[in-house]
């Protein structure tokens, strides 16, 4: 048995904190204006209608209403339904 730490152990010891990634609104959820549906790096979940892209990808409602999520073409596109 080494009776020093060596240069690892005490070199070692840090780690950086998770950035909240991840979809913040579900499909179905009532959401306002400004709200964030989901932050991500590049685009994984492409906007649609009713749907703002801010300058790191994070995804937006541009109006009041419910969060749909849909599959097409091989991508996922979010959209918001307008509330009546």
């Amino acid at each position: 048995m080494a009776h020093k730490k060596g240069q690892g152990s005490s070199r070692n010891g840090r780690d950086s904190h998770g950035q909240r990634r991840g979809v913040k609104r579900y499909a179905g959820q009532a959401v306002n204006a400004g709200s964030i549906l989901v932050r991500q790096v590049g685009t994984r979940i492409h906007p649609g209608r009713n749907v703002g892209v801010g300058r790191d990808y994070t995804l937006y409602a541009l109006c009041d209403g419910t969060v749909l999520y849909e599959s097409s073409k091989g991508r996922i596109v979010a959209r918001i339904e307008p509330a009546a």
